[in-house]
C-alpha cells in the first residue's frame, strides 16, 4: 500500500477521526470544542480534510526542523510557535558540533518561521486553544522532533486534550508521542518505514501559496457551515 498524495493521506487519517465530529458541532466558538492544527507545508492538505470531514476550523502551527550544519536532513531538534527549542544535546556533542554553528542555524530557521507565519494567517489571529481539543496533524512523523515542539508549545496555551494524528508514520516514534499527547492516530505504521516519502506516490513540495488558499478556503468553509447551523436553528425555533 502507497498512499496516491496527501489528500488521500488527509481522508484516510479522518475516518480515524470521526468521533470527533460529534464534538466539533457541539461548541459554539469557532465550530466547536475542536480545532485542527497542521504542521506546515506538508501537513496542510493533510488536515485540510480532516477538518473538512469534522467540520471543524483550521489553522497552521509552524515548526521548523533543526538540522545539522552541511547535513540538512539529519535533525537535531526543532523550533516551534511560542519560543519552545527541542535540541539533542547528546547528538550535538557525539558529532562536536560548535554551539556558535547550532545557533546560527537556529536563527536562520527562527527567521523562517516568523516568515511562514505572517505569510500563512494573512492577518488572522492565532486561534483560541485554552479548553479545547487540539488535533494536530502532519503529514508523516519520522524522527518526532519537529511534533515533540509543536506538543511542547502547544501544552502552554492550556488546550484540555492534545491528539497527534498522521497517516503514515514509524511505529517506535507513534509509540513514543503517546508519552506525550493525550491521544495518538496513526492510520498506518508500514514497516521497516526509512522515510515518510517512501509512503506517497505524490510528495512533491507543498508551496506556500498553496497553503494559504487551503487556510483561506477552510475559513470560508467553516464561516458558511456555521451560518447554515444557525439558520437551520432559527428554523426549527420558529
Amino acid at each position: 500500500m502507497v498512499l496516491r498524495d496527501r489528500v488521500e493521506g488527509g481522508r484516510l487519517l479522518a475516518r480515524h477521526l470521526m468521533s470527533y465530529a460529534r464534538v466539533a458541532r457541539a461548541g459554539a466558538r469557532d465550530g466547536g470544542d475542536v480545532v485542527v492544527l497542521a504542521l506546515p507545508r506538508g501537513g496542510v492538505p493533510v488536515a485540510y480534510e480532516v477538518a473538512r470531514a469534522l467540520d471543524a476550523p483550521l489553522d497552521v502551527f509552524v515548526v521548523r526542523k533543526i538540522g545539522v550544519p552541511g547535513q540538512a536532513e539529519m535533525a537535531l531538534g526543532a523550533i516551534a510557535s511560542g519560543g519552545v527549542r527541542v535540541l539533542d544535546d547528546d547528538l550535538v556533542r557525539a558529532l562536536q558540533i560548535p554551539q556558535s554553528s547550532v545557533q546560527a542555524v537556529i536563527d536562520r530557521e527562527l527567521e523562517e518561521l516568523e516568515r511562514r507565519e505572517r505569510v500563512y494567517r494573512d492577518g488572522r489571529p492565532v486561534p483560541e486553544v485554552a479548553g479545547r481539543t487540539v488535533i494536530l496533524v502532519d503529514d508523516g512523523l519520522a524522527t518526532g522532533a519537529s511534533m515533540q515542539a509543536a506538543l511542547q508549545a502547544l501544552r502552554r496555551r492550556g488546550p484540555a486534550r492534545i491528539v497527534v494524528a498522521v497517516p503514515v508514520g514509524s511505529s517506535d516514534s507513534c509509540d513514543a508521542m503517546r508519552a506525550l499527547a493525550d491521544e495518538v492516530v496513526c492510520a498506518w505504521t508500514p514497516e521497516p518505514f526509512r522515510a515518510v516519502g517512501l509512503w506517497y506516490e505524490d510528495f512533491a513540495q507543498t508551496t506556500d501559496d498553496e497553503v494559504r488558499e487551503l487556510l483561506a478556503r477552510a475559513a470560508r468553509e467553516v464561516a458558511e457551515s456555521g451560518t447554515s447551523r444557525a439558520r437551520s436553528g432559527n428554523a426549527r425555533a420558529q
